[in-house]
């Protein structure tokens, strides 16, 4: 590992000369940075290049950081500074995320700012945009084939709207989050065009094969992960005339990050995108960026290199932006990616909590947390200062990655039960009040995921009569309540918020027709939002439980995300119990998944430190019979604290 040495030497030599004419203070600012984080760039380059290479790639990076950092705006420049001043501000129980479609949400950039005040009703502090930088033309994995990092898809904008578009979030206390995909480009992104055109400089930037042998190989032990539409890992390309990686689509070709030039280019997208204003960077498709033959080429050691490289980088150029890793795999793997040995607080502050996102579907089919108690106390703990980004639903189709060793250990079978789930939200098991869609069944493996959006698989969108829907309204307030509670940056995905269902009319639209995942990417039709201001309506009791869980959540300390969520054991077997300790007092976090009455032992409260237990969603004291149990009606959510450290 670097300890500064001559290295550091010549880095500050070389930043001072590209600092150039910047005041003192502005560069005693990012030489103190330099120092700072240049032992971490060193040390991640170290473990993914030789040494001499490592050494000159850190100079250049440094030089790049240094010249976007003189080309930052004062204003990032200041909210630089309250960041550094504030390092949990993306821990704080004020965050709450809203994750939507620009033109599904808004129409376009120069509209989105009209959207605001509603982002501000729902207690939004982080509004996700999804891709909006230029993919191909035609079909693009939904914006996720980016073909120029550069640029923004012309109907939603121009890059400056963009950064109108931040200053304006940012004047009303909301960052802006974008995705940048990291382990591959479109076919006709400009690398990829001019390793085509025979430029062997950009041929190095992908990993292109002559033969089938390595593409062969490698296949031993490689899974597909659109096997309908997309099988296989490698492409033929004639025009290239070899074998391309391509873990997604024919036309989505992964970068060669075992190439030092490609750790540049990206280091300069990450920068030129947070000096528009970004505030988080969604890391897209981050587990599959490293190569190893005789793996599945996920999770690789040296993902993790690569990220704590860019991030040493934006810390020392843009420290207000920060990481966000979509790592969706399996629950033993989730925790590497907010960091662990000697990645720990060095890579991405933000990483998606799957896993809970599965145990809650899995909660409600099966009306027990006998699983989930099993599951989420099996994580190993995260460096304090990582966040989980914890959500009901996303974008993408639901995948039920249930750990074969969690269900064994319960009695269960991890496929059965995989089994039974894809069968309950298809619709297709007897009794099942969820109506979703099947995504990518494949008969050799089993694997059946699931679209839909929360509304469709809670059972509100098609429930029958009154109490259906009431059943239905309390799992949607439920599951939100779980993912608030849990700690951590909830996101709400665009339309769950006003119980908006499965998108009929989803394959209508050139290029959607065979991914029924755009079934719960509904646009938002401003008419329908309306009615969110009238109790009466379905969306007006959404949005309103939604609201009112944010407004509660910034009112209780407890919910800062350092503090660690610990899932009780010997509770009944209808009831997640998840205690939260912290200074201000603990909290414990009651969720009854099940449709009956379940009891809840006062003493458990007690002997946490509730002496006055305080349930804080309804405002009321805990009541319990003479027998020491209080009891929590069917899908009921309760946020117990001390009466005393009530808000």
């Amino acid at each position: 590992m670097s300890t500064g040495g001559p290295g550091l030497l010549t880095a500050l030599d070389r930043a001072g000369a590209a600092l150039g004419d910047l005041s003192e203070e502005l560069r005693e600012t990012f030489l103190l940075r330099l120092e700072r984080w240049w032992d971490d760039l060193v040390d991640a380059l170290e473990a993914l290049y030789a040494a001499d290479e490592a050494q000159r790639l850190a100079l250049q990076l440094v030089e790049h950081a240094a010249r976007a950092y003189c080309d930052r705006d004062p204003e990032l420049r200041r909210l630089d500074e309250r960041r550094v001043l504030r390092p949990d501000w993306l821990q704080r129980p004020d965050m709450l995320g809203y994750a939507c479609y620009t033109d599904r949400f808004a129409g376009d950039l120069r509209r989105l700012p009209e959207r605001i005040g509603y982002l501000e009703e729902l207690g939004v502090s982080y509004l996700h945009l999804m891709p909006l930088l230029t993919p191909r033309d035609g079909d693009n994995d939904g914006g996720y084939a980016v073909q120029d990092y550069r640029t923004i898809r012309p109907d939603l904008g121009t890059v400056e709207d963009l950064r109108d578009l931040a200053r304006e979030l940012r004047a009303h206390g909301i960052s802006l989050v974008l995705d940048l995909v990291l382990n591959h480009v479109a076919r006709e992104h400009e690398w990829a065009a001019r390793a085509r055109a025979g430029e062997r400089r950009y041929r190095g930037y992908f990993h292109v094969f002559a033969d089938r042998q390595m593409p062969d190989a490698y296949e031993a032990t490689l899974p597909e992960v659109f096997p309908d539409f997309a099988p296989g890992n490698f492409t033929w390309d004639a025009e290239l005339s070899g074998w391309v990686w391509t873990t997604f689509n024919a036309w989505q070709w992964d970068v060669n990050w075992a190439n030092p030039e490609v750790m540049l280019e990206y280091a300069d997208v990450v920068l030129h995108l947070a000096n528009l204003g970004v505030e988080v960077l969604r890391l897209d498709a981050i587990a599959f960026t490293w190569k190893r033959l005789g793996t599945s080429c996920q999770n690789q050691p040296e993902v993790h290199a690569v990220t704590q490289a860019l991030r040493a980088v934006a810390r020392m150029a843009c420290p207000a932006t920060a990481f966000k890793a979509e790592a969706i795999v399996g629950p033993r793997d989730l925790v590497q990616y907010l960091g662990q040995g000697r990645y720990a607080g060095r890579v991405s502050e933000l990483a998606y909590h799957n896993s809970l996102m599965v145990q809650v579907w899995s909660m409600l089919a099966a009306g027990n947390v006998v699983l989930a108690r099993q599951a989420l106390s099996a994580l190993p703990p995260r460096p304090t200062t990582g966040t989980w980004i914890t959500y009901v639903r996303c974008h993408d189709d639901i995948g039920w990655a249930i750990d074969d060793d969690d269900a064994r250990a319960v009695g269960l079978d991890g496929f059965a039960h995989r089994r039974f789930l894809s069968t309950w939200y298809s619709g297709e098991f007897p009794d099942t009040w969820a109506s979703g869609l099947v995504f990518q069944a494949n008969p050799i493996t089993g694997d059946r995921r699931i679209s839909g959006t929360c509304a469709s698989l809670a059972g509100l969108a098609d429930a029958p009569d009154t109490l259906a829907e009431e059943r239905a309204l309390a799992r949607v307030f439920l599951a939100h309540a779980v993912i608030f509670g849990w700690g951590g940056i909830p996101v709400i995905w665009s339309g769950d918020e006003l119980g908006l269902p499965n998108d009929p009319g989803w394959a209508d639209e050139p290029g959607h027709e065979d991914d029924n995942r755009w079934a719960h990417r509904p646009r938002i039709a401003w008419s329908t939002a309306a009615r969110r201001r009238d109790l009466r309506t379905r969306e007006g009791k959404v949005f309103h439980g939604l609201a009112h869980l944010a407004k509660v959540r910034r009112t209780l300390p407890q919910l800062h995300a350092s503090a660690e969520p610990v899932v009780l054991e010997g509770t009944d077997d209808g009831v997640l119990a998840v205690l939260r300790r912290h200074p201000s007092g603990p909290m414990m976090g009651l969720y009854n998944v099940s449709g009956s009455w379940r009891p809840f032992p006062v003493q458990r409260l007690h002997a946490a430190g509730i002496a006055a237990p305080h349930e804080a969603l309804s405002g009321h004291a805990v009541v319990t019979g003479d027998d020491g149990l209080a009891f929590l009606a069917p899908y009921a959510a309760w946020w117990v604290v001390d009466a005393g450290s009530a808000g």
